[in-house]
């Protein structure tokens, strides 16, 4: 899905699945609850920036469990690609949302310092070791109170489920690719909490979620 040549309608048939994956995977249910208690202690809106957003599942998802909970976030999610900003933008218009998309390279662009909570869903496991290192140090910088990483675990049997997953649960061939991939790519919890170390998340705790996933948590001191 990263392929910068890959048809536009391969894209969008490539997000509509993992959208669905997303859905039934939980993935927005994984970071509500920090979402949540941030966002009762807040004394505003909770300014929350999603990074390499897709087409936007976990920031419209968290923008309609605020809504039910009356509680208001501002939330922008960023992507390096313009095709998946613009699904996204469409997507937040046709549900009447407030949540902004905008174009960003999360490797190579300065992240805006003005978010309470930074959260990476389902991006780490895309990135070498060194620019995950660069990417959670970025995050800890720009960060005013909470980061937050959901992630794939690399296992067998997160493998194996990923892989069945998604034959069953979308019919793009992108999907079926980029899932087995994925977790061939992911982190283990114990890698995954030597790099917050060394990329300034002290005291970060990293718990499995069900399925195939583990959150990592962050509180500036």
């Amino acid at each position: 899905m990263d392929r910068p040549d890959l048809a536009s309608e391969e894209h969008r048939h490539a997000l509509r699945g993992l959208a669905r994956l997303n859905r039934i995977s939980n993935s927005v249910g994984v970071v509500w609850p920090a979402i949540l208690a941030a966002a009762r202690e807040a004394k505003g809106p909770l300014r929350v920036l999603d990074l390499a957003t897709g087409g936007g599942d976990v920031p419209l998802g968290l923008w309609r469990r605020a809504c039910r909970f009356g509680l208001t976030l501002d939330i922008l999610g960023v992507d390096v690609s313009p095709r998946a900003v613009e699904i996204a933008r469409e997507r937040a218009r046709s549900a009447g949302t407030t949540v902004r998309f905008a174009t960003l390279d999360v490797l190579t662009d300065s992240l805006p310092r003005e978010f309470d909570v930074i959260l990476a869903s389902l991006f780490l496991h895309h990135l070498g070791e060194q620019q995950a290192l660069g990417v959670l140090a970025k995050m800890a910088a720009a960060s005013r109170q909470l980061v937050l990483v959901n992630d794939l675990v690399r296992s067998r049997r997160d493998l194996l489920l990923v892989a069945l997953g998604a034959r069953l649960l979308t019919t793009s061939r992108v999907v079926w690719t980029d899932a087995s991939l994925s977790v061939r790519a992911a982190f283990t919890v114990e890698e995954l909490g030597i790099l917050a170390q060394a990329a300034g998340l002290q005291g970060a705790t990293i718990q499995r979620r069900f399925p195939c996933r583990m959150l990592l948590q962050w509180r500036r001191p």
